[in-house]
């Protein structure tokens, strides 16, 4: 699977900035450069919607992430409005019958789905303290098994549990990995981290990486060097 993928699609850009119009000045600033977009809640509830909309009419590809936990009913009726807008990627909680709904109500779209395992800002205490007595590896591993026998299309992860992953579901989930850091950054709320270079020789397939972009003084150029670490990591 990975080896289909061309670099610059496997950066996804968040954009987790406060406004809209930031979001397009963002954007507009990275131009060609970058070709997939992460709009997430912090911008879902500044107007993000159509912020998506607009990316897709400019031929980008988007990721909606919603991280859906509902009940079945109210998620399928969730997922039937997403797939209207023509997205590439959402996310659904890997909760089996969260899952089942909404497969299911994707239908035929072209809509690709994926599960949520552990987020990237917790670890095995974090998970002891709601009473998960799993460590954060094992969580991922059972969440992917389960995301794919309910023919899901990849899961959120972190690419420590990237290689992982593939040993035991082989290429049949994409994995999309947050918590992406440059070599010497701050990992700052997040604590499952790496590298992109790591992250895509672990195995991951689309790195998610918001603040190393953002705050970079020349955007662009952040963008382009990790496209040029990705190139440099699937090819080696």
């Amino acid at each position: 699977m990975t080896s289909i993928i061309p670099p610059r699609d496997r950066l996804i850009v968040g954009l987790d900035v406060p406004t809209i119009d930031e979001a397009r000045a963002l954007v507009k600033t990275l131009g060609g450069t970058v070709s997939f977009y992460k709009v997430g809640m912090q911008q879902v509830f500044a107007g993000g919607l159509g912020l998506a909309q607009e990316l897709v009419d400019q031929g980008k590809q988007v990721f909606l992430d919603m991280k859906l936990l509902d009940i079945p009913n109210t998620v399928s009726k969730a997922i039937e409005n997403i797939a209207e807008l023509g997205v590439t990627f959402t996310t659904v909680h890997a909760y089996d019958h969260v899952m089942m709904a909404a497969v299911e109500a994707r239908g035929s779209s072209d809509l690709q789905i994926l599960g949520v395992t552990v987020l990237t800002n917790m670890d095995d205490g974090d998970l002891a303290r709601m009473g998960i007595g799993m460590t954060a590896g094992e969580l991922v591993l059972t969440r992917a098994k389960t995301a794919l026998s309910l023919k899901m299309d990849g899961v959120i992860a972190s690419a420590q549990e990237a290689a992982a992953i593939h040993a035991v579901v082989g290429n049949s989930l994409k994995i999309v990995t947050p918590g992406i850091r440059l070599a010497g950054g701050d990992a700052q709320d997040q604590k499952r981290v790496m590298t992109p270079t790591l992250a895509i020789s672990a195995g991951s397939d689309y790195l998610v990486v918001a603040r190393p972009i953002i705050h970079a003084d020349d955007p662009q150029r952040a963008a382009a060097l990790i496209i040029e670490e990705i190139e440099s990591a699937v090819e080696t």
